[in-house]
């Protein structure tokens, strides 16, 4: 079952584990399971995804219980107007303090039909360093890996858009099969014990569809993030 971090009559947020569909997508043909269908059956009720996040992304996932509800929502979710959503990350590397990317990035299709050129759309990211490691895990001509814990903003919703922001200045998101680094991966995720994408949807707030009055959404990082405790600094830097 999806823990239910919210409902009422109009809306369900879920805490999506990592390494679960939102949907069905020609770019994960073979997957079986779905939050929407897991989500469905679970309640016995049709439910409508108000927003996506990435396979390997845990965390907040909002759906709407009726279609007028869906509507509204994705108009919202679609322009972007008084939707905020928060996330944590480790990335590669020590970023500043703090930053703003500012870099449009080209339309990706749905699935894996697309072949044409899309145009590129703005895109803004504002990330805030929470804490930096320095872990006994070698990499090329480095006897050890840095790391950071950052929380990420998204001001636009483009497709991929945290992990591609983040490759883009050179600390992509550690687990990042597409944007990252395989043998470090691979490496981080024997010494940690864990293999996922380090990304998690911590809070999602927006103006509620019915009533208008703003709403938070929160979920904690899961067991899994614990692993970090390894790397020396306290396990309440993770939750910060």
């Amino acid at each position: 079952m999806l823990p239910i971090l919210y409902q009422d009559a109009h809306l369900i947020a879920v805490d999506k584990p990592a390494g679960l569909l939102v949907h069905r997508t020609g770019l994960d043909a073979g997957e079986t399971r779905f939050a929407l269908q897991l989500l469905r059956d679970q309640l016995g009720h049709p439910v409508w995804p108000a927003h996506r996040l990435d396979k390997g992304t845990s965390g907040v996932l909002l759906f709407a219980l009726d279609a007028a509800t869906a509507g509204a929502l994705g108009a919202r979710f679609d322009c972007g107007q008084g939707v905020a959503k928060t996330y944590r990350a480790v990335v590669r590397g020590w970023p500043a303090d703090a930053g703003l990317v500012d870099h449009a990035l080209t339309r990706l299709p749905d699935d894996a039909r697309g072949t044409r050129a899309l145009p590129a759309q703005s895109a803004r990211t504002r990330w805030r360093t929470l804490a930096r490691l320095e872990l006994p895990v070698a990499h090329g001509a480095f006897a050890q890996t840095r790391c950071a814990l950052v929380e990420l903003t998204p001001e636009t919703g483009r497709r991929h858009q945290l992990r591609r922001h983040m490759k883009h200045i050179a600390h992509p998101i550690i687990g990042d099969a597409t944007h990252g680094k395989g043998p470090l991966n691979r490496a981080l995720a024997a010494w940690l014990g864990v293999q996922r994408l380090w990304l998690h949807a911590c809070a999602l707030r927006l103006p509620h569809p019915a009533s208008g009055e703003w709403l938070t959404i929160r979920a904690p990082l899961d067991a899994g993030w614990a692993a970090w405790d390894r790397g020396g600094g306290p396990r309440s830097m993770l939750f910060y």
